[in-house]
Protein backbone atom coordinates (compact mmCIF):
# COMPACT_ATOMS: atom_id res chain seq x y z
CA UNK A 1 0.00 0.00 0.00
CA UNK A 2 1.69 3.46 -1.00
CA UNK A 3 2.48 5.11 1.93
CA UNK A 4 1.11 8.58 0.37
CA UNK A 5 -2.35 7.18 0.64
CA UNK A 6 -3.23 5.77 4.58
CA UNK A 7 -6.61 6.66 4.16
CA UNK A 8 -9.54 5.49 1.54
CA UNK A 9 -12.51 7.12 1.84
CA UNK A 10 -16.47 6.57 -0.18
CA UNK A 11 -18.96 9.57 -0.55
CA UNK A 12 -21.71 6.98 -1.45
CA UNK A 13 -21.99 3.26 -0.10
CA UNK A 14 -24.36 1.84 -1.79
CA UNK A 15 -23.47 -1.77 -3.85
CA UNK A 16 -20.40 -0.70 -6.02
CA UNK A 17 -18.88 1.64 -2.82
CA UNK A 18 -19.50 -1.81 -0.74
CA UNK A 19 -18.02 -4.44 -3.42
CA UNK A 20 -14.66 -2.02 -3.89
CA UNK A 21 -14.44 -1.09 -0.39
CA UNK A 22 -14.53 -4.95 0.69
CA UNK A 23 -11.69 -5.75 -1.97
CA UNK A 24 -9.81 -3.23 -0.53
CA UNK A 25 -9.54 -4.35 2.98
CA UNK A 26 -8.85 -7.37 1.17
CA UNK A 27 -5.98 -5.89 -0.24
CA UNK A 28 -4.79 -4.43 3.12
CA UNK A 29 -6.04 -1.05 3.21
CA UNK A 30 -6.42 -0.32 6.91
CA UNK A 31 -8.43 3.04 7.07
CA UNK A 32 -11.19 3.39 5.12
CA UNK A 33 -14.16 5.75 5.81
CA UNK A 34 -17.18 6.18 4.00
CA UNK A 35 -20.17 8.95 3.95
CA UNK A 36 -23.95 7.78 2.52
CA UNK A 37 -26.87 10.60 2.75
CA UNK A 38 -29.04 7.45 4.30
CA UNK A 39 -26.67 7.01 7.18
CA UNK A 40 -28.59 9.08 9.50
CA UNK A 41 -32.07 7.84 7.95
CA UNK A 42 -33.72 4.14 8.95
CA UNK A 43 -33.40 3.13 5.36
CA UNK A 44 -29.36 3.36 5.47
CA UNK A 45 -28.70 0.62 8.41
CA UNK A 46 -28.48 -1.74 5.83
CA UNK A 47 -25.45 0.34 4.94
CA UNK A 48 -24.30 1.14 8.25
CA UNK A 49 -24.48 -2.62 8.75
CA UNK A 50 -22.37 -3.50 5.92
CA UNK A 51 -19.71 -1.15 6.34
CA UNK A 52 -19.45 -2.87 10.17
CA UNK A 53 -18.94 -5.67 8.51
CA UNK A 54 -16.37 -4.79 5.91
CA UNK A 55 -14.79 -2.55 8.40
CA UNK A 56 -15.46 0.32 6.95
CA UNK A 57 -15.99 3.49 9.61
CA UNK A 58 -19.22 5.50 8.85
CA UNK A 59 -18.42 9.09 8.92
CA UNK A 60 -20.88 11.88 10.49
CA UNK A 61 -20.47 14.00 7.30
CA UNK A 62 -18.90 14.12 4.12
CA UNK A 63 -16.17 16.55 5.81
CA UNK A 64 -15.75 14.04 8.07
CA UNK A 65 -15.42 11.32 5.44
CA UNK A 66 -12.73 12.83 2.99
CA UNK A 67 -10.46 14.68 5.89
CA UNK A 68 -7.04 13.21 5.73
CA UNK A 69 -7.90 11.22 2.40
CA UNK A 70 -5.26 10.15 -0.70
CA UNK A 71 -8.03 8.28 -2.12
CA UNK A 72 -11.78 9.19 -2.76
CA UNK A 73 -14.32 7.16 -5.04
CA UNK A 74 -17.66 9.09 -5.70
CA UNK A 75 -19.90 6.24 -5.45
CA UNK A 76 -23.63 8.04 -5.35
CA UNK A 77 -26.84 8.07 -7.65
CA UNK A 78 -26.39 9.75 -11.29
CA UNK A 79 -28.05 12.23 -10.60
CA UNK A 80 -25.95 13.11 -7.60
CA UNK A 81 -22.53 13.12 -8.85
CA UNK A 82 -21.88 16.87 -9.24
CA UNK A 83 -23.42 17.65 -5.41
CA UNK A 84 -21.43 14.81 -4.30
CA UNK A 85 -18.33 17.08 -5.36
CA UNK A 86 -19.43 20.24 -4.34
CA UNK A 87 -20.24 18.75 -0.55
CA UNK A 88 -16.80 17.36 -0.73
CA UNK A 89 -14.48 20.62 -2.03
CA UNK A 90 -14.42 22.43 0.70
CA UNK A 91 -12.81 19.75 2.87
CA UNK A 92 -9.98 18.53 0.47
CA UNK A 93 -6.91 18.70 1.77
CA UNK A 94 -3.23 17.59 -0.19
CA UNK A 95 -4.75 17.74 -3.69
CA UNK A 96 -6.01 14.01 -3.11
CA UNK A 97 -7.16 11.58 -6.23
CA UNK A 98 -11.12 11.87 -6.44
CA UNK A 99 -12.62 8.91 -8.57
CA UNK A 100 -15.69 9.61 -10.10
CA UNK A 101 -17.36 5.88 -10.78
CA UNK A 102 -20.74 7.19 -11.60
CA UNK A 103 -22.62 6.48 -14.46
CA UNK A 104 -22.67 9.57 -16.27
CA UNK A 105 -22.25 12.03 -19.36
CA UNK A 106 -18.98 12.89 -20.71
CA UNK A 107 -20.09 16.57 -20.34
CA UNK A 108 -21.05 15.79 -16.55
CA UNK A 109 -17.86 14.27 -15.67
CA UNK A 110 -16.03 17.32 -17.41
CA UNK A 111 -18.60 19.51 -15.15
CA UNK A 112 -17.14 18.40 -12.13
CA UNK A 113 -13.96 18.10 -13.03
CA UNK A 114 -14.12 21.65 -13.24
CA UNK A 115 -15.94 22.07 -10.10
CA UNK A 116 -13.19 21.02 -8.22
CA UNK A 117 -10.27 22.65 -9.84
CA UNK A 118 -7.05 21.93 -8.72
CA UNK A 119 -8.57 20.93 -5.01
CA UNK A 120 -8.37 17.35 -5.97
CA UNK A 121 -6.60 14.91 -8.74
CA UNK A 122 -10.42 14.29 -10.57
CA UNK A 123 -10.21 11.00 -12.50
CA UNK A 124 -12.97 9.65 -15.17
CA UNK A 125 -13.66 6.15 -14.13
CA UNK A 126 -15.61 3.69 -16.42
CA UNK A 127 -17.05 0.30 -14.54
CA UNK A 128 -17.21 -1.68 -17.40
CA UNK A 129 -19.10 -4.58 -16.01
CA UNK A 130 -21.27 -5.72 -12.65
CA UNK A 131 -19.49 -5.39 -9.62
CA UNK A 132 -20.18 -8.81 -8.45
CA UNK A 133 -18.20 -10.85 -7.99
CA UNK A 134 -15.11 -9.18 -9.09
CA UNK A 135 -15.97 -6.30 -6.65
CA UNK A 136 -12.54 -4.06 -6.84
CA UNK A 137 -11.31 -6.21 -9.85
CA UNK A 138 -13.56 -5.57 -12.11
CA UNK A 139 -12.32 -4.32 -15.40
CA UNK A 140 -12.93 0.11 -15.12
CA UNK A 141 -11.40 2.38 -17.60
CA UNK A 142 -9.39 5.63 -16.36
CA UNK A 143 -9.37 8.66 -18.42
CA UNK A 144 -8.16 12.60 -18.15
CA UNK A 145 -4.90 14.20 -16.67
CA UNK A 146 -4.35 12.48 -13.77
CA UNK A 147 -5.22 9.17 -15.09
CA UNK A 148 -1.53 7.49 -16.01
CA UNK A 149 -1.00 9.04 -12.32
CA UNK A 150 -3.26 7.24 -10.38
CA UNK A 151 -2.76 3.50 -12.43
CA UNK A 152 -0.22 2.59 -10.47
CA UNK A 153 -1.51 3.15 -7.39
CA UNK A 154 -4.81 1.21 -8.33
CA UNK A 155 -2.46 -1.53 -9.39
CA UNK A 156 -1.32 -1.93 -5.97
CA UNK A 157 -5.17 -2.48 -4.50
CA UNK A 158 -4.72 -5.65 -7.44
CA UNK A 159 -7.24 -3.47 -9.60
CA UNK A 160 -7.71 -4.18 -13.49
CA UNK A 161 -7.84 -0.44 -14.48
CA UNK A 162 -6.32 0.85 -18.18
CA UNK A 163 -6.54 4.16 -19.58
CA UNK A 164 -9.05 5.57 -21.94
CA UNK A 165 -7.39 8.53 -22.88
CA UNK A 166 -5.93 12.02 -21.13
CA UNK A 167 -9.09 13.67 -22.05
CA UNK A 168 -11.78 13.84 -19.09
CA UNK A 169 -15.28 12.40 -20.49
CA UNK A 170 -13.04 9.70 -22.49
CA UNK A 171 -13.76 6.47 -19.99
CA UNK A 172 -17.23 8.21 -19.87
CA UNK A 173 -17.93 8.20 -23.54
CA UNK A 174 -17.38 4.69 -23.75
CA UNK A 175 -19.59 3.41 -20.84
CA UNK A 176 -22.72 5.68 -21.52
CA UNK A 177 -22.52 5.07 -25.51
CA UNK A 178 -22.03 1.55 -24.46
CA UNK A 179 -24.82 1.50 -22.20
CA UNK A 180 -27.57 2.10 -25.28
CA UNK A 181 -26.98 -1.24 -25.91
CA UNK A 182 -26.65 -3.21 -22.75
CA UNK A 183 -29.74 -1.41 -20.91
CA UNK A 184 -31.47 -1.42 -23.99
CA UNK A 185 -31.07 -5.18 -24.90
CA UNK A 186 -32.55 -5.79 -21.38
CA UNK A 187 -35.14 -3.73 -22.59
CA UNK A 188 -35.64 -5.29 -25.34
CA UNK A 189 -35.44 -9.03 -23.51
CA UNK A 190 -38.62 -7.54 -20.94
CA UNK A 191 -40.58 -6.66 -24.41
CA UNK A 192 -40.38 -9.60 -26.22
CA UNK A 193 -39.78 -12.49 -23.70
CA UNK A 194 -43.45 -10.70 -21.45
CA UNK A 195 -45.26 -10.36 -24.77
CA UNK A 196 -43.83 -14.15 -25.43
CA UNK A 197 -45.09 -14.98 -22.08
CA UNK A 198 -48.69 -14.26 -22.34
CA UNK A 199 -49.31 -15.60 -25.89
CA UNK A 200 -47.99 -18.56 -24.23
CA UNK A 201 -44.80 -19.02 -27.39
CA UNK A 202 -41.67 -18.52 -24.56
CA UNK A 203 -39.68 -22.01 -25.79
CA UNK A 204 -40.70 -21.21 -29.15
CA UNK A 205 -39.67 -17.78 -29.65
CA UNK A 206 -36.23 -19.12 -27.42
CA UNK A 207 -35.78 -21.71 -29.71
CA UNK A 208 -36.08 -19.46 -33.17
CA UNK A 209 -33.48 -16.86 -31.73
CA UNK A 210 -30.74 -19.67 -31.98
CA UNK A 211 -31.46 -19.35 -35.77
CA UNK A 212 -29.73 -15.74 -35.75
CA UNK A 213 -27.81 -15.53 -32.41
CA UNK A 214 -26.65 -19.35 -32.08
CA UNK A 215 -23.98 -18.35 -29.55
CA UNK A 216 -26.42 -16.74 -26.74
CA UNK A 217 -28.11 -19.28 -24.19
CA UNK A 218 -31.41 -17.05 -23.80
CA UNK A 219 -32.67 -19.85 -20.75
CA UNK A 220 -29.79 -17.60 -18.93
CA UNK A 221 -29.79 -14.24 -20.21
CA UNK A 222 -33.76 -13.83 -20.11
CA UNK A 223 -33.55 -14.34 -15.96
CA UNK A 224 -30.23 -12.31 -15.96
CA UNK A 225 -31.62 -9.48 -17.94
CA UNK A 226 -35.22 -9.70 -16.09
CA UNK A 227 -33.19 -9.45 -12.56
CA UNK A 228 -31.12 -6.88 -13.32
CA UNK A 229 -33.71 -4.65 -14.07
CA UNK A 230 -36.29 -6.10 -11.39
CA UNK A 231 -33.30 -5.08 -8.90
CA UNK A 232 -32.09 -2.29 -10.00
CA UNK A 233 -34.54 -0.45 -12.93
CA UNK A 234 -34.47 2.90 -11.40
CA UNK A 235 -31.18 3.71 -11.30
CA UNK A 236 -30.56 2.04 -14.51
CA UNK A 237 -33.12 4.51 -16.05
CA UNK A 238 -31.21 7.37 -14.43
CA UNK A 239 -27.90 6.49 -15.85
CA UNK A 240 -30.02 5.90 -19.34
CA UNK A 241 -30.74 9.58 -19.23
CA UNK A 242 -27.22 10.10 -18.90
CA UNK A 243 -26.55 8.13 -21.95
CA UNK A 244 -29.52 9.79 -23.63
CA UNK A 245 -27.45 12.89 -22.64
CA UNK A 246 -24.56 11.54 -24.23
CA UNK A 247 -25.98 10.83 -27.53
CA UNK A 248 -26.84 14.96 -27.50
CA UNK A 249 -23.87 16.08 -26.99
CA UNK A 250 -22.88 14.11 -29.59
CA UNK A 251 -25.73 15.25 -31.92
CA UNK A 252 -27.67 11.63 -31.91
CA UNK A 253 -31.19 12.04 -31.05
CA UNK A 254 -32.14 9.84 -28.46
CA UNK A 255 -34.89 7.66 -29.42
CA UNK A 256 -34.69 4.31 -28.68
CA UNK A 257 -32.65 4.84 -25.61
CA UNK A 258 -35.78 7.13 -24.21
CA UNK A 259 -37.89 4.08 -24.44
CA UNK A 260 -35.30 2.04 -22.41
CA UNK A 261 -35.67 4.90 -19.85
CA UNK A 262 -39.02 3.83 -19.90
CA UNK A 263 -38.89 0.37 -19.56
CA UNK A 264 -36.14 0.37 -16.99
CA UNK A 265 -37.87 2.94 -14.31
CA UNK A 266 -41.39 0.75 -14.65
CA UNK A 267 -39.59 -2.72 -14.47
CA UNK A 268 -37.68 -1.25 -11.78
CA UNK A 269 -41.56 -0.43 -9.85
CA UNK A 270 -42.57 -3.43 -10.65
CA UNK A 271 -39.29 -5.25 -8.91
CA UNK A 272 -39.98 -3.56 -5.61
CA UNK A 273 -43.37 -6.16 -5.41
CA UNK A 274 -42.97 -8.91 -3.06
CA UNK A 275 -44.31 -11.49 -5.85
CA UNK A 276 -41.74 -10.35 -8.42
CA UNK A 277 -38.87 -10.09 -5.45
CA UNK A 278 -40.10 -14.06 -4.63
CA UNK A 279 -39.24 -15.16 -8.13
CA UNK A 280 -36.13 -13.22 -9.34
CA UNK A 281 -34.10 -16.66 -8.51
CA UNK A 282 -36.17 -18.89 -10.15
CA UNK A 283 -36.50 -20.09 -14.30
CA UNK A 284 -37.65 -17.45 -16.50
CA UNK A 285 -40.78 -18.55 -17.23
CA UNK A 286 -41.35 -18.11 -13.34
CA UNK A 287 -40.06 -14.73 -13.57
CA UNK A 288 -42.38 -13.64 -16.50
CA UNK A 289 -45.62 -15.12 -14.93
CA UNK A 290 -44.95 -13.08 -11.87
CA UNK A 291 -43.91 -9.88 -14.20
CA UNK A 292 -46.70 -10.64 -16.36
CA UNK A 293 -49.07 -10.47 -13.39
CA UNK A 294 -47.93 -7.62 -11.84
CA UNK A 295 -47.17 -4.92 -14.85
CA UNK A 296 -49.73 -2.56 -15.85
CA UNK A 297 -52.74 -4.11 -18.21
CA UNK A 298 -52.17 -1.58 -21.53
CA UNK A 299 -55.56 -2.64 -22.57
Amino acid sequence: MPKSFPKMAFIGFGEAGQAIASGWREAGVATISAWDILFPKAEGDRLREAAARIGVNCAGAAAAAVRGAGLIVSAVTATSSVEAAQSVKPHLSGQPFLLDINSVSPGRKQETARLLGAAARYVDVAVLAPIHPARHRTPMLLAGPHAEAVAPVLAALDMRASIAGAETGAAAAIKMVRSVMIKGIEALTLECFLAASRAGVIDEVAASMKNNYPGLDWAKIVPYNLERMASHGERRAAEMEESADTLRELGVEPIMTMATVRRQREMGLIGKQQSVRGALKKDGAVILGAISAAAPDRH
